[in-house]
């Protein structure tokens, strides 16, 4: 019946062969067999050209249909075999720092589940884009009603365990003029991460450091303080494991919690599936575990 449906799409023996990676000759012998079979005559053949004869006509048209209804009922069949996946939309530092290093902790809690991760600053069409989930830092009141809140935003100095060991807790000009400042840039306001307000508390308003490096992926300012490069001021959900693991140390006990930010999590709109709900749960005891 496919070697029938194809030769009478293409009136031609030779372009149906062609579409069903067959000879042309196996094509023809189909046709007659079903010519046999039905005890009518399908298609009348000229000279180099094909056509239906109406017995042909009607058998296509219902070929057609009922193909066309196998290979849906076939798709929805393989569909449903797909192992089931999550797709994430993070910031870049959100994604860099705090959900990439515990990712494979869902995983293992659920190897069935792939997780398809989108880091970027950009806002993000969830439905138009397919996303379950999307982890984002901003104001509260910017936020939907269905934002979950993560963690709120706290930011302290850190820096490498070796500076951080000679760095006093309330240190002079002197100090400062020996250590480089790593500065984050960005379009996007992000109160509690200027360095002014925290010299200002120190009483260095007019001190000078060694040197001023800046950075416009927040990421890499963390990075380049875990490799010793300089001070750098600390989100604390998000170099929390840095600290815990050593490679980063608070340089004072005091903390800023900025209450004009937060990190939240937007579930899409709409009924979630198991895997999606399993992968929010997994997230807010990964949160609950970073304030």
């Amino acid at each position: 019946m496919k070697g029938f449906d194809a030769a009478a799409r293409h009136l031609s023996f030779t372009r149906a062969a062609a579409e069903l990676s067959l000879t042309q000759s196996a094509i023809s012998r189909q046709v007659q067999t079903l010519e046999a079979q039905l005890g009518v005559r399908l298609f009348l053949r000229g000279v180099r050209k094909l056509t239906l004869t109406p017995e042909g006509e009607q058998l296509h048209r219902a070929a057609a249909s009922a193909l066309a209804n196998l290979a849906e009922v076939c798709a929805g069949l393989q569909a449903g075999k797909r192992r089931p996946r999550v797709t994430v939309s993070a910031a870049i530092s959100i994604a860099a720092l705090w959900l990439v290093p515990r990712l494979g902790g869902f995983q293992e809690r659920y190897p069935d589940v792939d997780v398809r991760l989108s880091a970027d600053n950009r806002t993000v069409d969830l439905a138009r884009e397919e996303v379950d989930v999307a982890l984002r830092y901003g104001p509260p009141e910017l936020m939907p009603p269905e934002a979950l809140l993560l963690f709120d935003e706290v930011v302290f100095p850190v820096a490498s365990p070796g500076i951080a060991t000679g760095f006093p807790a309330k240190p002079t000009s002197a100090d400062l003029a020996r250590v480089t400042l790593l500065v984050w840039r960005s379009d996007v306001p992000s109160p509690g991460l200027d360095w002014a307000p925290w010299l200002v508390s120190l009483g260095l308003e007019k001190a000078r450091p060694k040197a001023l490096m800046q950075f416009n992926q927040y990421d890499q300012m963390i990075r380049a303080a875990a490799d010793g490069q300089g001070i750098a001021l600390g989100r604390g959900p998000l170099v929390r494991r840095l600290v815990d693991a050593g490679q980063l140390a608070p340089l004072m006990a005091t903390r800023e919690r900025v209450a004009s930010r937060g990190y939240f999590l937007l579930p899409a709109a709409g009924g979630a599936r198991p895997e999606v709900d399993a992968f929010i749960a997994w997230l807010m005891a990964e949160a609950a575990g970073s304030r």
